[in-house]
Protein backbone atom coordinates (compact mmCIF):
# COMPACT_ATOMS: atom_id res chain seq x y z
CA UNK A 1 0.00 0.00 0.00
CA UNK A 2 0.98 3.96 -0.17
CA UNK A 3 1.99 5.67 2.35
CA UNK A 4 2.50 9.66 2.13
CA UNK A 5 4.89 11.75 4.15
CA UNK A 6 6.94 14.75 3.82
CA UNK A 7 8.79 16.40 5.90
CA UNK A 8 7.16 20.25 5.59
CA UNK A 9 4.34 18.58 7.32
CA UNK A 10 6.35 18.68 10.29
CA UNK A 11 7.79 22.46 9.90
CA UNK A 12 3.92 23.62 10.74
CA UNK A 13 5.22 24.35 14.12
CA UNK A 14 2.09 25.11 16.82
CA UNK A 15 2.54 26.45 20.69
CA UNK A 16 3.79 25.01 22.92
CA UNK A 17 1.92 22.19 24.65
CA UNK A 18 -0.82 22.80 21.95
CA UNK A 19 -2.74 18.84 20.81
CA UNK A 20 -1.85 19.15 16.83
CA UNK A 21 1.88 18.90 16.72
CA UNK A 22 4.67 17.84 14.70
CA UNK A 23 5.44 14.95 17.05
CA UNK A 24 1.99 13.30 16.14
CA UNK A 25 3.38 12.31 12.81
CA UNK A 26 7.08 11.29 14.51
CA UNK A 27 5.13 9.28 16.74
CA UNK A 28 3.89 7.22 13.62
CA UNK A 29 6.82 7.12 12.00
CA UNK A 30 8.59 6.14 14.86
CA UNK A 31 6.03 3.56 15.42
CA UNK A 32 5.75 2.06 12.33
CA UNK A 33 10.07 2.03 11.56
CA UNK A 34 9.92 -0.03 15.16
CA UNK A 35 7.35 -2.67 14.02
CA UNK A 36 9.22 -3.19 10.79
CA UNK A 37 5.90 -2.33 8.93
CA UNK A 38 7.24 0.64 7.65
CA UNK A 39 9.47 -1.00 5.22
CA UNK A 40 6.87 -2.70 3.85
CA UNK A 41 5.18 0.30 2.21
CA UNK A 42 5.46 2.05 -0.66
CA UNK A 43 6.43 5.53 -0.40
CA UNK A 44 5.11 7.99 -2.07
CA UNK A 45 6.34 11.09 -2.76
CA UNK A 46 3.62 14.27 -2.89
CA UNK A 47 4.03 17.70 -4.42
CA UNK A 48 2.52 21.16 -3.29
CA UNK A 49 -1.17 21.25 -4.67
CA UNK A 50 -1.68 23.26 -7.28
CA UNK A 51 -4.31 26.61 -6.40
CA UNK A 52 -6.74 25.21 -9.07
CA UNK A 53 -6.81 22.43 -7.15
CA UNK A 54 -7.35 23.76 -3.95
CA UNK A 55 -9.72 26.48 -5.64
CA UNK A 56 -12.41 23.45 -6.57
CA UNK A 57 -13.18 23.46 -2.53
CA UNK A 58 -11.75 27.03 -1.19
CA UNK A 59 -12.32 30.74 -2.64
CA UNK A 60 -9.67 32.65 -4.31
CA UNK A 61 -10.04 35.32 -1.49
CA UNK A 62 -9.18 32.49 1.27
CA UNK A 63 -6.43 31.17 -0.42
CA UNK A 64 -4.98 34.24 -1.06
CA UNK A 65 -5.04 34.92 3.01
CA UNK A 66 -3.55 32.05 3.99
CA UNK A 67 -0.88 32.80 2.17
CA UNK A 68 -0.72 36.44 3.42
CA UNK A 69 -1.16 35.15 6.78
CA UNK A 70 1.41 32.41 6.65
CA UNK A 71 4.29 34.96 4.92
CA UNK A 72 3.68 38.06 7.16
CA UNK A 73 4.06 35.32 9.92
CA UNK A 74 0.66 36.31 12.00
CA UNK A 75 0.14 33.41 14.84
CA UNK A 76 -3.09 32.59 14.12
CA UNK A 77 -5.75 32.56 10.77
CA UNK A 78 -9.26 33.52 11.21
CA UNK A 79 -9.56 31.92 14.74
CA UNK A 80 -7.54 31.04 18.01
CA UNK A 81 -7.88 27.58 17.40
CA UNK A 82 -5.68 27.44 13.93
CA UNK A 83 -2.28 28.52 14.71
CA UNK A 84 0.20 28.97 12.11
CA UNK A 85 3.87 30.23 11.41
CA UNK A 86 5.87 30.65 8.52
CA UNK A 87 5.86 27.21 6.59
CA UNK A 88 2.30 26.45 7.37
CA UNK A 89 0.74 27.00 3.91
CA UNK A 90 3.46 25.55 2.12
CA UNK A 91 2.47 22.70 5.13
CA UNK A 92 -1.09 22.89 4.01
CA UNK A 93 -0.09 22.69 0.27
CA UNK A 94 1.34 19.97 0.53
CA UNK A 95 -1.22 18.16 2.98
CA UNK A 96 -3.60 18.60 -0.07
CA UNK A 97 -1.02 17.63 -2.23
CA UNK A 98 -0.15 14.58 -0.41
CA UNK A 99 -4.21 13.70 -1.17
CA UNK A 100 -3.63 14.30 -4.90
CA UNK A 101 -0.55 12.43 -4.97
CA UNK A 102 -2.46 9.09 -3.41
CA UNK A 103 -5.04 9.36 -5.80
CA UNK A 104 -2.75 9.33 -8.78
CA UNK A 105 -0.94 6.34 -7.52
CA UNK A 106 -4.45 4.23 -6.69
CA UNK A 107 -5.68 5.33 -10.28
CA UNK A 108 -2.67 4.06 -11.90
CA UNK A 109 -2.65 0.97 -10.27
CA UNK A 110 0.57 1.20 -8.22
CA UNK A 111 -0.97 0.75 -4.87
CA UNK A 112 -4.28 -0.39 -4.50
CA UNK A 113 -4.86 1.38 -1.23
CA UNK A 114 -2.69 4.45 0.50
CA UNK A 115 -2.62 6.20 3.85
CA UNK A 116 -1.51 10.04 4.29
CA UNK A 117 0.43 10.86 7.29
CA UNK A 118 -0.37 14.75 6.39
CA UNK A 119 -0.91 18.02 8.63
CA UNK A 120 -2.57 19.99 9.22
CA UNK A 121 -5.32 18.56 9.00
CA UNK A 122 -8.49 20.08 7.00
CA UNK A 123 -12.28 18.68 8.10
CA UNK A 124 -13.24 21.44 9.61
CA UNK A 125 -11.94 23.73 7.08
CA UNK A 126 -15.06 26.07 5.31
CA UNK A 127 -14.46 27.13 1.75
CA UNK A 128 -13.71 30.62 3.02
CA UNK A 129 -12.48 30.19 6.77
CA UNK A 130 -10.26 27.85 9.06
CA UNK A 131 -11.30 26.64 12.15
CA UNK A 132 -10.20 23.31 14.42
CA UNK A 133 -6.52 22.91 13.65
CA UNK A 134 -7.63 22.63 10.06
CA UNK A 135 -6.39 24.97 6.77
CA UNK A 136 -7.40 23.13 3.46
CA UNK A 137 -10.14 20.74 3.55
CA UNK A 138 -7.67 17.90 2.40
CA UNK A 139 -9.88 15.48 1.69
CA UNK A 140 -12.55 17.16 -0.13
CA UNK A 141 -9.92 18.32 -2.22
CA UNK A 142 -9.20 14.90 -3.42
CA UNK A 143 -12.98 13.87 -3.88
CA UNK A 144 -13.08 17.18 -6.47
CA UNK A 145 -9.59 16.12 -7.78
CA UNK A 146 -10.77 12.39 -8.39
CA UNK A 147 -13.87 13.16 -9.79
CA UNK A 148 -12.70 15.53 -12.58
CA UNK A 149 -8.99 14.45 -13.48
CA UNK A 150 -10.19 11.37 -13.28
CA UNK A 151 -13.66 11.01 -14.38
CA UNK A 152 -15.40 9.13 -11.58
CA UNK A 153 -18.72 9.73 -10.51
CA UNK A 154 -19.98 8.87 -7.34
CA UNK A 155 -17.38 9.17 -4.24
CA UNK A 156 -17.68 7.80 -0.56
CA UNK A 157 -16.25 9.80 2.81
CA UNK A 158 -16.16 7.94 5.80
CA UNK A 159 -15.66 9.81 8.75
CA UNK A 160 -14.55 8.49 12.21
CA UNK A 161 -12.66 11.17 13.78
CA UNK A 162 -13.91 12.06 17.11
CA UNK A 163 -15.13 15.47 15.64
CA UNK A 164 -18.06 16.12 13.46
CA UNK A 165 -16.51 17.30 9.74
CA UNK A 166 -18.11 20.31 9.26
CA UNK A 167 -16.08 21.75 6.42
CA UNK A 168 -16.73 18.48 4.46
CA UNK A 169 -20.25 18.31 4.95
CA UNK A 170 -20.79 21.80 3.78
CA UNK A 171 -18.40 21.23 0.62
CA UNK A 172 -20.98 18.41 -0.50
CA UNK A 173 -24.49 18.94 1.33
CA UNK A 174 -26.20 20.03 -1.60
CA UNK A 175 -24.35 16.74 -3.86
CA UNK A 176 -25.86 13.74 -4.55
CA UNK A 177 -22.32 12.46 -6.18
CA UNK A 178 -20.46 12.44 -3.17
CA UNK A 179 -21.72 10.47 0.31
CA UNK A 180 -20.92 11.80 2.91
CA UNK A 181 -20.73 9.47 6.43
CA UNK A 182 -19.64 10.72 9.98
CA UNK A 183 -19.99 8.98 13.06
CA UNK A 184 -18.93 11.15 16.10
CA UNK A 185 -19.33 12.41 19.54
CA UNK A 186 -22.16 14.83 20.37
CA UNK A 187 -22.51 17.10 21.68
CA UNK A 188 -18.81 18.52 20.98
CA UNK A 189 -17.08 20.14 18.75
CA UNK A 190 -17.73 22.12 16.65
CA UNK A 191 -21.40 21.12 17.26
CA UNK A 192 -22.73 20.31 14.08
CA UNK A 193 -23.60 16.85 12.63
CA UNK A 194 -27.13 16.27 14.12
CA UNK A 195 -28.97 13.83 12.51
CA UNK A 196 -31.39 15.41 11.45
CA UNK A 197 -28.38 17.37 9.09
CA UNK A 198 -29.13 14.70 5.79
CA UNK A 199 -28.49 17.27 3.24
CA UNK A 200 -30.45 20.08 0.60
CA UNK A 201 -32.04 19.61 -2.71
CA UNK A 202 -30.71 17.16 -4.58
CA UNK A 203 -27.94 16.47 -1.80
CA UNK A 204 -31.11 15.19 0.44
CA UNK A 205 -29.67 12.05 2.28
CA UNK A 206 -26.37 11.94 0.74
CA UNK A 207 -24.95 13.34 4.13
CA UNK A 208 -25.56 10.89 6.79
CA UNK A 209 -24.94 11.40 10.70
CA UNK A 210 -24.59 9.19 13.40
CA UNK A 211 -23.87 11.02 16.47
CA UNK A 212 -22.58 9.02 19.66
CA UNK A 213 -22.72 10.02 23.04
CA UNK A 214 -19.51 10.35 24.65
CA UNK A 215 -18.46 7.08 26.47
CA UNK A 216 -19.08 5.14 22.92
CA UNK A 217 -17.49 1.65 22.58
CA UNK A 218 -15.92 -0.53 19.82
CA UNK A 219 -19.34 -2.20 19.53
CA UNK A 220 -21.37 1.19 19.48
CA UNK A 221 -19.01 2.13 15.93
CA UNK A 222 -19.43 -1.05 14.58
CA UNK A 223 -23.11 -1.50 15.12
CA UNK A 224 -22.92 2.37 13.44
CA UNK A 225 -21.40 0.94 10.84
CA UNK A 226 -23.34 -2.30 9.67
CA UNK A 227 -26.61 -1.10 10.54
CA UNK A 228 -26.45 2.81 8.49
CA UNK A 229 -22.81 3.04 6.74
CA UNK A 230 -22.74 -0.85 4.87
CA UNK A 231 -25.92 -0.81 4.00
CA UNK A 232 -26.34 2.87 2.40
CA UNK A 233 -22.31 2.45 0.48
CA UNK A 234 -23.65 -0.63 -1.21
CA UNK A 235 -26.94 1.03 -2.23
CA UNK A 236 -24.67 4.29 -3.25
CA UNK A 237 -22.08 2.04 -4.82
CA UNK A 238 -19.26 4.45 -5.12
CA UNK A 239 -15.80 4.65 -7.57
CA UNK A 240 -13.94 5.43 -5.01
CA UNK A 241 -13.79 5.66 -1.34
CA UNK A 242 -12.06 8.22 1.22
CA UNK A 243 -11.75 7.86 5.22
CA UNK A 244 -11.14 11.33 6.80
CA UNK A 245 -9.25 9.06 9.75
CA UNK A 246 -9.30 10.95 12.52
CA UNK A 247 -7.94 8.40 15.59
CA UNK A 248 -9.06 10.95 18.42
CA UNK A 249 -11.97 8.75 19.64
CA UNK A 250 -9.33 6.31 20.55
CA UNK A 251 -9.80 5.88 24.53
CA UNK A 252 -6.71 7.25 25.64
CA UNK A 253 -7.25 10.56 23.87
CA UNK A 254 -6.19 13.43 25.26
CA UNK A 255 -9.45 15.32 23.86
CA UNK A 256 -11.84 12.80 23.05
CA UNK A 257 -14.38 11.27 25.44
CA UNK A 258 -14.90 7.98 23.45
CA UNK A 259 -13.48 4.01 24.33
CA UNK A 260 -12.69 2.61 20.98
CA UNK A 261 -9.59 0.68 21.17
CA UNK A 262 -6.86 0.08 18.74
CA UNK A 263 -7.91 -3.43 17.27
CA UNK A 264 -11.87 -1.05 16.98
CA UNK A 265 -9.99 0.89 14.84
CA UNK A 266 -9.25 -2.58 12.61
CA UNK A 267 -12.65 -3.43 12.94
CA UNK A 268 -14.06 -0.18 11.51
CA UNK A 269 -10.70 -0.22 8.38
CA UNK A 270 -12.14 -3.78 7.79
CA UNK A 271 -15.54 -2.26 6.95
CA UNK A 272 -14.99 -0.03 5.09
CA UNK A 273 -12.03 -1.79 3.29
CA UNK A 274 -14.75 -4.41 2.04
CA UNK A 275 -16.99 -1.74 1.16
CA UNK A 276 -14.07 -0.70 -1.34
CA UNK A 277 -13.32 -4.21 -2.37
CA UNK A 278 -17.14 -4.51 -3.16
CA UNK A 279 -17.64 -1.36 -5.00
CA UNK A 280 -14.75 -0.18 -6.71
CA UNK A 281 -11.29 -2.54 -6.72
CA UNK A 282 -10.59 -1.61 -3.71
CA UNK A 283 -9.75 1.77 -4.14
CA UNK A 284 -9.49 3.68 -1.18
CA UNK A 285 -7.36 6.64 0.50
CA UNK A 286 -7.07 7.32 3.92
CA UNK A 287 -5.92 10.70 5.08
CA UNK A 288 -5.50 11.40 8.71
CA UNK A 289 -7.30 13.98 11.01
CA UNK A 290 -7.44 14.14 14.38
CA UNK A 291 -5.85 12.20 17.10
CA UNK A 292 -3.77 13.71 19.82
CA UNK A 293 -2.70 11.05 22.70
CA UNK A 294 0.50 9.61 20.89
CA UNK A 295 0.56 6.15 22.26
CA UNK A 296 -3.15 5.70 20.66
CA UNK A 297 -2.37 7.01 17.84
CA UNK A 298 0.62 5.25 16.53
CA UNK A 299 -1.14 1.63 17.50
CA UNK A 300 -4.29 2.59 16.03
CA UNK A 301 -2.38 3.51 12.68
CA UNK A 302 -0.15 0.96 12.94
CA UNK A 303 -3.41 -1.37 12.86
CA UNK A 304 -5.51 0.38 10.51
CA UNK A 305 -2.65 0.28 7.96
CA UNK A 306 -2.20 -3.57 9.03
CA UNK A 307 -6.02 -4.11 8.38
CA UNK A 308 -5.79 -2.50 4.89
CA UNK A 309 -2.87 -4.54 3.63
CA UNK A 310 -4.30 -7.92 4.62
Amino acid sequence: MGFVYHDIYVEHKTPPGHPEAPRRLTAIVDRLEASGLYARLTLLAPEPAPVKWIETIHTADYVERVKQSCGQGEECLDSPDVPICTKSCEAALMAAGGVLCAVDAVMRGDVRNAFCAVRPPGHHALADWAMGFCIFNNVAIGVRYVQQKHGLSRVLIVDWDVHHGNGTQAAFYDDPTVLYFSVHQYPFYPGTGAEADKGRGKGLNYTINVPLPAGSRDSDYVEAFERRLRPAALAFSPDFVFISAGFDAHEADTLGRMRVTTEGFGKLTQIVKEIAQQCCNGRLVSVLEGGYGLDGLAASVETHLRTLMD
